[in-house]
């Protein structure tokens, strides 16, 4: 009797042990129960894997939170997810969510610094930006510098212009951080690589003079010769004449057309008034603006007018320039 007991009892076991084996391998391939669309989902630092398979319980998206754990430590993956924030597709297994929640995929957001933007437009684009924590709210330009630890460094050009890519809970002082390392490296690259000829004292007077020729042109291919004009001017002395620094030094008082009057204001930035180059750049160039500054085109020319379609006429001489002022601004 009692070896039929046992019998009966080996073999319940072993049927619900196959059953269970079949469900649990079952449960590995099936899909979890995601809407169509997918979910977007934030495993928080410090999770377990314990509280992430009862929070996807919880939501409905898991069936048996006990299986998922069972899984993840019979792959050795229960202490291998990594936080932050994943998109998990429709049609996800089992399987398949610990190998992403292992792999740290996380979900990525961009922010574009434009090049040719000055320190507030980056700074008003950068805290617009929902995916960055934000603690830099309020501050003034020095006390955002000081809370990157570049406290003597005036900010204006120091962050390099390009699209960063990075994971929701990036801090705003990190992502400018990042920007502000990409700058350095690339003006010292291109520093260190440029033109004999190039008369500039420091890195720090090219990213001041790449700043003035960005806002000067649109045009990449006209880049270099502007610098060329630029350098050719300091060179012999002359004012550099050149608007954007007139626009930048009147600030937010700015309302769109240069005046007379603007030409006459003494500001620091006042190229019309002061020889060399201005105290500090005047907004944030981009690398193509930093080559042409490296690389200034060979010649002549001293002037350059706008032609009014984009591109610019540049001249040896005045008399030259002026005639071309009166053809291409004064339409005469």
């Amino acid at each position: 009797m009692l070896n039929r007991i046992l019998g009966v009892l080996i073999i319940s076991v072993s049927l619900v042990t196959a059953w269970l084996m079949m469900e649990f391998d079952s449960f590995k391939t099936t899909p979890l129960k995601l809407p169509t669309g997918g979910i977007t989902y934030n495993l928080e630092r410090g999770s377990t894997i314990a509280s992430l398979a009862a929070d996807l319980k919880t939501k409905g998206y898991l069936e048996n939170s006990l299986y998922l754990r069972v899984l993840a430590r019979w792959n050795g993956q229960a202490q291998r997810i990594k936080a932050g924030e994943y998109f998990i597709a429709a049609g996800t297994t089992p399987v398949q969510l610990l190998n992403l929640l292992v792999s740290g995929r996380v979900t990525t957001y961009s922010q574009t610094i434009v090049e040719g933007w000055d320190f507030r437009q980056m700074m008003a684009a950068v805290q617009a930006n929902e995916a960055l924590t934000q603690s830099l709210s309020g501050l003034s330009a020095d006390e955002i510098m000081r809370r990157l630890g570049y406290g003597d460094e005036h900010p204006e050009g120091m962050f390099l212009p390009g699209t960063y890519h990075f994971p929701r809970g990036t801090t705003d002082v990190q992502f400018l951080q990042r920007a502000y390392r990409a700058m350095q490296k690339a003006l010292d690259e291109k520093w260190n690589g440029k033109d004999q000829n190039v008369t500039l004292k420091s890195a720090y007077e090219a990213l001041i003079l790449a700043s003035i020729v960005e806002k000067e042109t649109g045009l990449v291919s006209e880049r270099p010769a502007i610098a060329g004009v630029f350098i050719r001017r300091l060179n012999k002395g002359m004012l550099l004449q050149t608007d954007p620094t007139i626009i930048y030094g009147l600030g937010e008082g700015f309302d769109g057309n240069i005046r007379r009057q603007d030409l006459k204001k003494d500001t620091p930035y006042n190229t019309y008034l002061h020889k060399g180059l201005t105290p500090t750049p005047i907004c944030m160039p981009g690398e193509a603006a930093l080559d042409a500054v490296m690389h200034p085109a060979a010649g002549k020319s001293l002037y350059f007018v706008a032609k009014g379609d984009g591109s610019h006429q540049f001249s040896d001489t005045l008399a030259e320039h002026n005639s071309a002022v009166r053809k291409y601004q004064l339409k005469r």
